[in-house]
């Protein structure tokens, strides 16, 4: 691993801070929702790290996926990447604004495994960013790590502020985050 490896340029930086904050705004949304029903404060801070350690797993996952196809397909990761980019964008939106909701039984997150399961629901969309992050960027742990921060923070950010404001609030959330992927999907491709 080179200097490369340790210090990315400036465009890679923003790039998976940008990133890093698209996918946190699903814990974001979940968190002001779970909030608005009401939550402990222990809670929180549980659910807050567990998102935080998913939001490092999945994405450490991806990478070392998406390396390992961007080494067995060479140039063509660039458009497989922004293409994945693109679906999991598209999705995120289409979610937030689909006309029927789920009317199964919401998850009881006061459990260690609603907690665990809620967790992993928020962050397995980091596992494909980081396949199409895995082909082409430099420093494995600088991306994860910012996932990770940018997942919990922005979990606790919304459970907190899930206690203290209206329901309107967190569905926007997703949306924004799926435009801002489904936007750099677009940029990788073209």
């Amino acid at each position: 691993m080179g200097m490369a490896g340790v210090y990315p340029g400036w465009g890679q930086i923003v790039t998976i801070a940008i990133m890093a904050i698209a996918l946190g705004m699903d814990a974001f949304s979940l968190g002001v929702g779970i909030g608005m029903k009401g939550i402990r404060l222990l809670h929180v801070l549980q659910l807050s790290l567990l998102i935080a350690f998913f939001h490092v797993l999945m994405p450490l996952l991806g990478l070392f996926t998406g390396s390992y196809v961007g080494h067995l397909l060479g140039q063509v990761t660039t458009y497989a990447a922004g293409g994945l980019l693109i679906l999991l964008g598209g999705h995120m939106v289409w979610n937030t604004f689909r006309k029927e909701k789920s009317t199964s039984r919401p998850m009881d997150h006061r459990t260690f495994w609603g907690m665990l399961l809620i967790s992993l629901s928020v962050s397995i969309d980091s596992f494909s960013v980081g396949v199409s992050l895995g082909m082409f960027v430099d420093s494995i742990i600088l991306t994860v790590l910012a996932f990770g921060a940018c997942g919990g923070f922005m979990a606790i950010t919304g459970l907190l502020l899930g206690r203290r404001v209206s329901r309107g609030l967190g569905d926007y959330g997703e949306a924004l985050g799926g435009a801002i992927l489904l936007g750099f999907g677009l940029l990788f491709i073209f």
